[in-house]
């Protein structure tokens, strides 16, 4: 059985999310900032008339906040019903992975990457981790 991944990169590392978790991908929106949000929270987006938070995974993965003019990529998920921008730095390609080549996070990650990866894909071009978005999510 095999699933589709829309795969994307913060910083040197590259992620996928399920392609059914995604509403859809968007380049860079001028985000109004959320005075005293928690870190993580980089502002809110108008997405056709739709007030939409918009999440900096960075610093959940150990890195540096985003700065608030960065020109970063977004990804629209949908989370326990409502509508949630992810930044990125980039949107890559769509890809079809086999369930049989699906494994664990590696032991060598970052112990706060490796909470909310669900598992990794080893590609020609390097390794997959595939994020748990929910969970990342949970904390923000």
């Amino acid at each position: 059985m095999s699933t589709q991944y829309v795969t994307f990169r913060i910083a040197d590392a590259l992620y996928g999310l399920e392609v059914l978790r995604i509403e859809e991908t968007l380049g860079h929106h001028p985000r109004t900032p959320v005075p005293l949000a928690p870190q993580g929270i980089a502002g809110l987006v108008n997405l056709r008339g739709q007030v939409v938070m918009t999440v900096d995974l960075r610093p959940r993965l150990g890195l540096e906040q985003l700065a608030g003019d960065a020109e970063s990529m977004m990804i629209v998920v949908e989370t326990h019903g409502e509508s949630v921008s992810l930044l990125v730095d980039e949107v890559g390609e769509v890809l079809t992975l086999e369930a049989d080549a699906f494994e664990t996070p590696p032991d060598t990650l970052d112990p706060r990457v490796r909470e909310l990866i669900t598992g990794a894909f080893k590609l020609e071009s390097g390794l997959l981790l595939t994020l748990d978005v929910d969970r990342a999510l949970a904390a923000v």
